[in-house]
């Protein structure tokens, strides 16, 4: 594994090594921490879901107003440039467009793209065998269906969350479900049904994948989930580039099913594990 002084980064127009890439603290990424971003997973040298995790980073910036300084082909060329500098099997990059150099420090002005890419760590087997706990806060997002850098209510919430055991903070408004700070949402309903909250969420590329590979199985979709809808449910688990499909057995209180991960989560953990495995396959040819 390389360490950070030897990876590269794409920072203002050009690769240049990791440690030498900085911004100016006139940008409105500092200044109002205005920007977004998105998060790719590589898996032996291949971005996996690239296009899917490009069209979403295109919409975040034409949501927030903001012009990407290289086209879509000059960027997966850029992706893939970085890939085989860093040589990194295993991996997470990152997507990060800013409001820019701002004179006033309050309007947007010429974006400034940076992508970096960091070793990356999976879910122990531990906690993929033992499920995890999670706690539920009364938020929304501004914005939802953006990958913005704003994460203040996420982080804020961190010592919350460690000091009641959890992993997670899953938000709602008065008491209708809609996503992690990081990931999506799911519960299995008694009967098998696979259900991912359908308003003010982010739309996942591992949610995407998910339910299509659920609709071979079971049934699944998108629709309202309450907090009540997960006290009666037979599973939940959420899902993220990073995580994969990660069983969620407690949720404040309340003790999901039999309070052990189910059949459901883990056989579509497998599947998505040998989706991705395809894309490796397929890229290798």
């Amino acid at each position: 594994m390389q360490s950070n002084a030897k990876l590269f980064a794409y920072n203002l127009g050009g690769v240049v090594p990791l440690d030498q890439a900085f911004l100016h603290i006139s940008d409105l990424s500092i200044q109002r921490g205005y920007g977004v971003f998105d998060f790719v997973k590589v898996h032996g040298n291949t971005p996996l879901f690239l296009d899917d995790y490009l069209d979403r980073f295109l919409s975040s910036a034409q949501q927030m107003e903001l012009q990407l300084p290289l086209s879509r082909e000059e960027l997966k060329h850029t992706i893939f440039l970085l890939v085989q500098k860093n040589g990194l099997e295993v991996s997470g990059l990152k997507m990060i467009l800013t409001g820019g150099y701002s004179d006033d420090g309050f309007t947007p002005v010429a974006p400034n793209l940076l992508i970096t890419q960091h070793p990356l760590t999976l879910p122990t087997q531990s906690k993929v065998e033992n499920g995890i706990k999670i706690i539920t806060h009364d938020y929304v997002r501004e914005i939802p269906t953006a990958k913005t850098i704003n994460y203040s209510m996420g982080i804020r919430l961190i010592s919350q969350i460690k000091a009641k055991g959890a992993e997670e903070v899953l938000y709602h408004r008065q008491g209708i479900v809609s996503e992690f700070p990081r990931c999506n949402f799911f519960i299995v309903r008694q009967d098998n049904t696979v259900v991912t909250p359908a308003e003010n969420v982010l739309p996942g590329v591992t949610r995407k994948r998910v339910l299509e590979i659920a609709g071979r199985r079971y049934r699944a979709e998108q629709a309202k989930v309450t907090l009540e809808d997960i006290a009666q449910a037979k599973e939940a688990f959420l899902t993220s580039t990073t995580k994969r499909v990660l069983p969620i057995v407690q949720v404040d209180d309340t003790i999901i099913g039999t309070g052990k991960p189910g059949d459901v989560s883990l056989a579509l953990l497998q599947d998505l594990i040998a989706l991705e495995e395809e894309q490796v396959s397929v890229a290798k040819v």
